[in-house]
């Protein structure tokens, strides 16, 4: 049994002892802390608090324990049911709430859960709030209500439509253009609630055909969740066979897109952000961001539509953060997240496939030469195993000593080298006694010795 208790919230295995394992006591205790949290710090007068899940098996009873325990701290609840995360996000900004959880492990596997943890403004909570929750879960600092100030209880499942008329209602999806293109698109949503809310939103938008893998919401995963080329070998074969225009992929709460070409190869999960900000920084010229373990193909798309791009620490609140900083119209991450202001500040694949259908149809161009129009990249994911008690701080600032002047250094998480073609990010874990090593090129290749050669310096330190 697993459980890890971060910043961003609770996540682990069901079942087992508490404390070693997601069991309903610890539901229970963070819950709790995160409803004193926020009753502390929200300025809404609402009272309410709303709740979304994935389909996941344990969605239900965890479902359960956290509307019971908001009640019990006297929040008055407003359970969703089957939504995505940006869904989610939304509701808690359309229903004015003081806060939001969602019950989703994300691209874990199916014995996996966890709870996502929102403030007012639908938004992940910083640093600093996540601390404190945890303090106060450790601390067991919360009060239940008493008989005469329970919360309330109340079943809405409208959202997922709400959240479709607002992407429907972006400036820059063109639904005329759409239904003009006549797009048949083929989907994978992973047995999760992107079976419910895509297939809604594709007919809205107008496209001719919908080939559904995977769509029953059952939480039983036909495949490893996370949206990756090894795990898509269904829809990838599906694809090949031709008669579809493009593939969409989610993870199980929809904040991640992949795309898949007509020809059946991946386009690429870090080139889902970089052409959805080539079209909106077409029509809405500005800056952009992403985190440093994302692919430079965002800084030059940018640089070539006359904005800025920055560079944020991994993490999607760290990439919200600096996107407000800067003023950025679009940003996210590489792994297919997609944040759009306009829409909302969180990462989005509802928003990112309107985006990208609109571009393709504005493009006219199929999906695998779309892709060609952008600077190629390849990228290498690796991890140095250590010994427990290594001074992994010590060996990061060694290797920011031993590259000064050979490298442009970024140390705001870890340390970047930013090389000239290519770049590698050194980051340690704060979970296990290791240090992922992500590095880029313009070949795989290259991106792989870049990377390989920065492991055995570091190999040499330790």
């Amino acid at each position: 049994m697993t459980l890890i208790k971060s910043i961003s919230g609770i996540r682990g295995t069901i079942g087992g002892y508490a404390d070693e394992g997601l069991t309903p006591l610890d539901v229970v205790k963070l819950t709790s802390a995160y409803a004193a949290l926020i009753r502390k710090t929200t300025t809404k007068q609402s009272n309410k608090i709303v709740v979304g899940r994935d389909a996941r098996l344990s969605g239900e009873m965890v479902n359960k324990v956290v509307c019971g325990t908001l009640m019990g701290m006297g929040f008055d609840v407003v359970d969703i049911g089957l939504a995505s995360t940006p869904t989610t996000e939304l509701a808690v900004t359309m229903e004015g709430a003081c806060g939001g959880i969602i019950l989703t492990a994300s691209h874990n596997p199916r014995q996996w859960n966890a709870l996502k943890l929102l403030n007012e403004k639908g938004e992940f909570l910083n640093a600093a709030e996540g601390q404190e929750v945890l303090r106060i879960a450790a601390a067991e600092e919360f009060v239940y209500a008493d008989v005469e100030t329970l919360g309330k209880y109340r079943l809405d499942e409208t959202y997922n439509q709400k959240h479709i008329d607002a992407v429907l209602a972006l400036p820059l999806v063109d639904v005329e253009a759409i239904k003009k293109a006549g797009f048949k698109v083929a989907i994978d949503c992973v047995n999760s609630v992107g079976g419910v809310v895509l297939p809604m939103l594709l007919e809205q938008l107008g496209v001719q055909s919908v080939e559904k893998l995977y769509c029953e919401p059952t939480g039983d995963f036909q495949h490893n969740p996370e949206p990756l080329a090894k795990n898509l070998c269904d829809i990838m074969g599906l694809m090949q066979k031709g008669g579809n225009d493009v593939a969409f992929v989610v993870d199980p709460d929809v904040d991640r897109l992949a795309i898949i070409c007509e020809n059946g190869e991946m386009y690429g999960e870090e080139y889902t952000l970089v052409t959805v900000a080539d079209y909106v920084l077409k029509h809405t010229p500005g800056n952009t961001v992403s985190n440093l373990s994302s692919t430079r193909a965002l800084r030059d798309v940018t640089t070539a539509r006359g904005g800025k791009y920055a560079a944020s620490a991994v993490g999607e609140v760290n990439v919200v953060t600096l996107m407000k900083e800067t003023g950025a119209v679009i940003g996210g991450e590489g792994n297919g997240g997609v944040i759009y202001p306009e829409s909302h500040y969180g990462r989005d694949a509802l928003v990112g496939i309107g985006l990208f259908l609109s571009h393709l149809a504005h493009e006219g161009k199929k999906v695998s030469e779309l892709r060609a129009t952008y600077p190629s990249y390849f990228m290498g994911k690796n991890r140095i195993d250590l010994q427990p008690g290594t001074d992994v701080d010590a060996i990061l600032a060694k290797i920011k000593e031993l590259y000064a002047g050979k490298a442009a250094i970024n140390d705001i998480d870890g340390v970047k080298l930013d090389f000239e073609n290519s770049w590698v990010h050194l980051r340690k874990s704060n979970t296990e006694p290791i240090i992922r090593v992500y590095s880029e090129g313009p070949s795989q290749e290259e991106a792989d010795a870049v990377g390989l050669e920065i492991m055995k310096v570091v190999e040499t330190l330790v």
